[in-house]
């Protein structure tokens, strides 16, 4: 890699205290439902995107919010453990930190039951010098929607990639981030409510051509939907078959690999397959981002399964 590419990429977005609940199926009744175990974990779109960024050996930084209580440093440190930048993850007093419940089944299946509170979500004063051409690329999530919009226009002046994960949101707020960025890489439900298309292809085309951004829509096992400016049709990218033990932050580990394989210049479909490796050896482990995997892991998988 190049001098350039080893400059940090920023995640922006979600950062959360997880308390992840295993139980044999999900409940679909009241009551009570006994766990078979259970873990606290640091999580978040964003901060999980980061953790994989750093597990594949890229300088990483998080711009997020924590509140001034007992989960707030909590959240910082798990950051730092990781080998994170937090230098940009502010304390707002008097808020408490972002809270998801998390339920997940023996077969990988989850609900996924979060929180922000609203001051959490207070546009940012302050802001990372991305015009400057401090980072590589910058990714951000739709949790965080004041710090996205303002993000990804200073990557796009900065001439770097300026990525959204797009997942389920309000449709204006999709609809406003989606226009800003220069890398759509949606969540098949995400690219339904801005399109109002439940076939990936078909929502896929229409936010390149409301953006004429370069689009990803991700559909589980039936792989990656790419459609470029330059493509006169979609092009599916495979999934790697798995047997999934959790697939809570598989989503995200895709897009920190993603962002990590467009920072060091590879063309989208051989950036989907590096992210999809990470994403599919992410599924096979439990604990969330904790599962995210290193670079070595990525590569073997690839060279085990060529395209």
């Amino acid at each position: 890699m190049t001098e350039a590419d080893r400059r940090p990429i920023l995640c922006v977005g979600a950062l959360t205290c997880d308390l992840m609940l295993w139980t044999p199926t999900l409940p679909t009744t009241p009551g009570k439902h006994i766990a078979t175990s259970a873990v606290t974990v640091a999580a978040g779109m964003a901060a999980s995107a980061a953790t994989a960024v750093a597990r594949l050996g890229h300088p990483a930084a998080l711009w997020a919010s924590v509140g001034d209580d007992a989960n707030g440093p909590f959240l910082v440190a798990e950051m730092a453990r990781e080998g994170i930048d937090t230098r940009w993850i502010r304390t707002i007093p008097g808020a408490p930190s972002a809270l998801a419940a998390i339920l997940l089944a023996a077969d990988g299946e989850r609900i996924v039951v979060p929180h922000y509170a609203p001051t959490l979500l207070a546009p940012p004063t302050q802001v990372p010098p991305i015009d400057g051409g401090a980072f590589a690329a910058v990714m951000v999530d739709v949790r965080w929607p004041s710090a996205a919009a303002v993000a990804l226009d200073a990557a796009r002046l900065a001439g770097v990639p300026a990525i959204l994960d797009l997942d389920t949101g309000p449709a204006d707020v999709l609809a406003d981030l989606a226009r800003r960025a220069t890398l759509v890489a949606a969540s098949a439900s995400g690219a339904a409510i801005l399109t109002d298309a439940a076939d990936p292809a078909t929502a896929a085309r229409r936010i390149a051509e409301r953006t004429g951004a370069t689009v990803m829509v991700t559909a589980g096992g039936d792989g990656v939907v790419l459609v470029t400016p330059d493509a006169d049709s979609p092009v599916v990218v495979p999934a790697f078959p798995i047997r999934p033990v959790d697939t809570n932050a598989a989503g995200d580990v895709f897009h920190g690999a993603l962002a990590v394989a467009i920072a060091e210049g590879r063309p989208p479909t051989s950036a989907i397959r590096f992210a999809a490796a990470a994403a599919a050896i992410k599924c096979g482990r439990p604990g969330g981002r904790l599962g995210a995997p290193t670079r070595a892991e990525v590569e073997a998988l690839l060279a085990e399964r060529p395209a």
